[in-house]
């Protein structure tokens, strides 16, 4: 017969194995949909306990005020799921910066670096593709952006990449802060 200790034992080599699997795809940075939805399942206990809180640079916070005021509509477009983007943002060491984003989309949309997936966002958008612009730290992601259209620039936080930034820029403006982004206000 077997006991209640011979059933826990499998329970817990699989819960083992599970995690070193997910790890091992975090690590390779596998932008898989599920693998999102569950980072973001295990970060809303994370951030809604306050446990956890997303760090953001200095220059970010005050960026999406200035590009609110100046009319601009600010969306995401991340490997992340969309209630994984909502607990970072509603959840940063700067507050709640939620209320500056009018859209978020993620890999349900396509993937990042694939051309269509920012052609369904553009059309979403309803403006065209030449009056956006797309930030990221990925230059294949920055191409298919491109490739729709977009305006784009690379986003390099880190002194010491400069000059494989310089190699891999494939083109793109380089930024290493908001505050380097002019907008012309629209109006509205």
């Amino acid at each position: 017969a077997s006991g209640a200790a011979d059933d826990i034992e499998p329970a817990a080599t699989q819960r083992k194995l599970v995690a070193s699997e997910v790890a091992r795809l975090m690590d390779g940075d596998v932008k898989a949909t599920g693998l999102k939805q569950l980072q973001g399942l295990i970060w809303r206990d994370g951030f809604e306990s306050g446990e956890l809180l997303a760090h953001v640079y200095d220059d970010v916070p005050p960026a999406p005020e200035r590009w609110r005021l100046a009319g601009i509509t600010i969306r995401i477009y991340s490997s992340g799921s969309v209630q994984a983007q909502k607990l970072f943002f509603g959840h940063t060491t700067a507050g709640n910066l939620l209320h500056y984003f009018s859209g978020h989309d993620d890999t349900t949309t396509g993937g990042k670096k694939e051309a269509a997936s920012y052609r369904r966002i553009t059309a979403d958008y309803d403006m065209p593709a030449e009056e956006l612009l797309f930030l990221s730290d990925v230059p294949a992601e920055l191409d298919a952006a491109r490739e729709a259209g977009l305006h784009t620039a690379l986003v390099v936080r880190s002194p010491d990449a400069a000059e494989l930034t310089r190699s891999a820029a494939n083109g793109h403006p380089v930024i290493r802060s908001f505050d380097e982004i002019n907008v012309i206000p629209t109006g509205n």
